[in-house]
C-alpha cells in the first residue's frame, strides 16, 4: 500500500458555500472574478452577497432541500453565483455540458429528476427542448436575459428571507456531474459536501493560491477539474479568477497578457499549443509562474518544450477522475523542477493507493511493477445515483475505488500512468463512453455490428474511430454517412471522427469486444 507523504488533513464538514465562501468578509474588495472578455469584475464581497440573494429568490420560487438544479452554461461570471446560490438553498447541482444536444440534455434531467435549470439565453432553445422531452422542470432561468424568463439578475433584487437549510456535509450531494467511469454510459456521479470540501483541503497541502495570485479559467467549469481547480479552490483562498466562455488561443493569450496571470490550468491541448504555435511569441506572457496540466496524458516531451519556450519550471500535471472529487495525485509547486518527466504526481494528504496486478486483482505490486490503481480516500465519491450495481462494480467492500488506469510507482513515490483497463476515450479532456456510441451506431439500418475505439492522432489527441460491418443490403454505405449520422445526434466533442468497414468485429468467446486488437490495428 502506498501512503501520502503530507499529514492527514480532518473531514471538512461545511456545506461547499461556507467552504469555499467562508472567507469572502476577510477578503473583501480584491476581485474574485473577472470576465477576462469584456472585463466585468465582482469582489468577493459581491459573490458573498449576490449569491444569498439569488439563493433567497431560489427558496422563494420554491427550491428546496433535494431538489435537483441543472446547471447549463459556459464559462461565466454568473457560473459561481447560481452554484454556490443553489447549494445554499439547499439544493443538487448537475452540471451539464453546453454542448449536449437537447436530447442527451433530457437524459440527464430524467435521469436525476431535475426540477429546475439555469442556462443562458444562447442555449435557451436546446434548454427548452430537454425540458419538454424530460418532463418535471418547474422553470428555465438565466444567467443573462432573455424575454419570458428570469433572470439571475432580477433575482438579486428578492427581499426574501435568506434560506437556512439544515445541510448534511457527510450524506447531502453538493454536486451531480455525470460521468461514463471506467466504461458504459453516462452516470451521475454523487459528491457530498463534505467529499469536495475536503478535498480541497487536500490538495492545498500541494498547490495553492491565493491573495495577489491570478488564475485563467477557460477549462469549463461544469467539468469537476474546472469547478475544483478554477473556481472552488482559487476562491476558497482568496485569488482572482479570470473567465473565459471558451478556448480561442489569440483571446485566451491576451487574457494571459491583460490580466497579468500568474498560473494555468489547463489540458494536454492547450500545452500543446502553448509549445509550437506561432501566436504565442507575440504575448508577453511573463507574469506566469507555473503550468499545470490534467484532464487527460500529457506526453513528457510536449511538457518539456511548453516550459522551455516560456521559460517556466517543467509542466507540472495531476491525477484524478470525477468519481474521486477529482484529485489523488499533483506534482507539488515545490516540487515541480525535481519530479521525474512524465509523472502525474504524488499521492495528496489522506489518500492511500494500491497497484494491483491485472490478471489477479488481489495481488498488490510494488515500486516499478505495473498495474492497475485503486485509491482509497474521503474523496471517494458517495457512488453512482440510482446504480448500486455499477456503484459496486467501482468500489469495493474495503472503499477501494478501481480506477481502471494502469500506473507504476517509483522509489520517490511518483506515479506514472501508462495505460488504461478502461475503456472511456478522452477526447481533449472530455469522457466519450464506447459503449454509447456504438449503441447509437447500431440504430442505423445499414450497420449490422461497430465497436469504437480510441486512437492517438500526431498532435497527442485521442479519437473516436468506429469499426463499422455494413448490412449484406447495404454495400454502398459511406464513411462519411456513418460520421454524419453519429455527428447529427450527439455533442461535437463525441463525434466519430475516423471510419473503418470491417467484416466482423473481434470480439471474445463471451461476446466482449477485443478492443486492444482493434487499438493495435489502427
Amino acid at each position: 500500500m502506498f501512503r501520502s507523504p503530507y499529514a492527514d488533513v480532518p473531514p471538512v464538514d461545511l456545506p461547499i458555500h461556507d467552504a469555499v465562501l467562508g472567507a469572502a468578509a476577510r477578503f473583501g474588495e480584491l476581485p474574485a472574478l473577472i470576465d477576462g472578455t469584456d472585463g466585468t469584475a465582482l469582489t468577493y464581497e459581491q459573490v458573498d452577497r449576490f449569491h444569498r440573494r439569488v439563493a433567497a429568490a431560489l427558496a422563494e420560487s420554491g427550491v428546496r432541500k433535494g431538489d435537483v438544479l441543472a446547471l447549463h452554461s459556459p464559462n461565466t461570471v454568473a457560473f459561481p453565483l447560481a452554484f454556490y446560490a443553489a447549494t445554499r438553498a439547499g439544493a443538487t447541482v448537475t452540471t451539464v455540458h453546453p454542448l449536449a444536444t437537447a436530447e442527451e440534455f433530457a437524459r440527464q434531467l430524467g435521469d436525476c429528476s431535475a426540477r429546475w435549470i439555469v442556462t443562458v439565453s444562447p442555449l435557451l432553445d436546446t434548454a427548452r427542448r430537454a425540458a419538454e422531452l424530460a418532463g418535471g422542470v418547474r422553470e428555465i432561468l438565466v444567467c443573462d436575459s432573455a424575454p419570458g424568463h428570469r433572470s439571475l439578475v432580477d433575482m438579486l433584487a428578492s427581499t426574501a428571507p435568506e434560506p437556512e437549510v439544515d445541510v448534511d456535509p457527510a450524506q447531502d450531494v453538493a454536486v451531480l456531474p455525470y460521468s461514463s467511469g471506467t466504461t458504459g454510459t453516462p452516470k451521475g456521479v454523487m459528491l457530498t459536501h463534505r467529499q469536495i470540501a475536503t478535498n480541497l483541503d487536500q490538495l492545498r497541502s500541494a498547490i495553492s493560491a491565493g491573495p495577489g495570485e491570478r488564475i485563467l479559467a477557460v477549462l469549463p467549469f461544469f467539468h469537476i477539474y474546472g469547478l475544483t481547480a478554477l473556481m472552488n479552490a482559487p476562491l476558497r483562498q482568496g485569488a482572482t479568477v479570470v473567465v473565459l466562455p471558451r478556448f480561442d488561443l489569440e483571446t485566451f493569450l491576451a487574457a494571459v497578457e491583460q490580466h497579468r496571470i500568474t498560473a494555468l490550468y489547463v489540458a494536454p491541448p492547450i500545452v500543446l499549443a502553448l509549445a509550437k504555435h506561432p501566436a504565442v511569441s507575440r504575448y508577453d506572457l511573463s507574469s506566469l509562474r507555473y503550468v499545470l496540466s490534467a484532464a487527460a496524458p500529457l506526453d513528457a516531451g510536449l511538457a518539456e518544450a511548453c516550459a522551455k519556450r516560456l521559460d517556466l519550471p517543467p509542466v507540472g500535471q495531476a491525477y484524478g477522475m470525477t468519481e474521486l472529487s477529482p484529485g489523488t495525485h499533483v506534482v507539488p509547486l515545490d516540487a515541480m523542477r525535481e519530479a521525474p518527466a512524465g509523472t502525474v504526481g504524488r499521492l495528496i494528504a489522506g489518500t492511500e493507493m494500491r497497484i494491483v496486478a491485472l490478471d489477479d486483482p488481489g495481488r498488490d505490486l510494488g515500486v516499478g511493477e505495473a498495474g492497475e490503481i485503486l485509491i482509497r480516500g474521503p474523496q471517494v465519491m458517495k457512488g453512482y445515483l440510482g446504480r448500486p450495481d455499477a456503484t459496486a462494480d467501482m468500489i469495493d467492500a474495503d472503499g477501494w475505488l478501481h480506477t481502471g488506469d494502469v500506473g507504476r510507482v517509483d522509489a520517490d513515490g511518483w506515479l506514472f500512468v501508462v495505460d488504461r483497463v478502461k475503456e472511456l476515450i478522452k477526447y481533449k479532456g472530455f469522457q466519450v463512453a464506447p459503449a454509447e456510441l456504438e449503441a447509437l451506431l447500431l440504430t442505423h439500418p445499414a450497420i449490422a455490428d461497430a465497436a469504437v475505439v480510441g486512437v492517438y492522432h500526431d498532435d497527442g489527441n485521442e479519437v473516436p474511430h468506429a469499426y463499422v460491418v455494413r448490412r449484406p443490403t447495404a454495400p454502398d454505405l459511406s464513411e462519411g454517412e456513418v460520421a454524419m449520422f453519429v455527428a447529427e445526434r450527439v455533442a461535437p466533442y463525441k463525434r466519430v471522427r475516423e471510419v473503418t468497414f470491417v467484416e466482423e468485429v473481434p470480439r471474445a468467446a463471451s461476446g466482449k469486444i477485443l478492443r486492444r486488437v482493434l487499438r493495435e490495428r489502427a
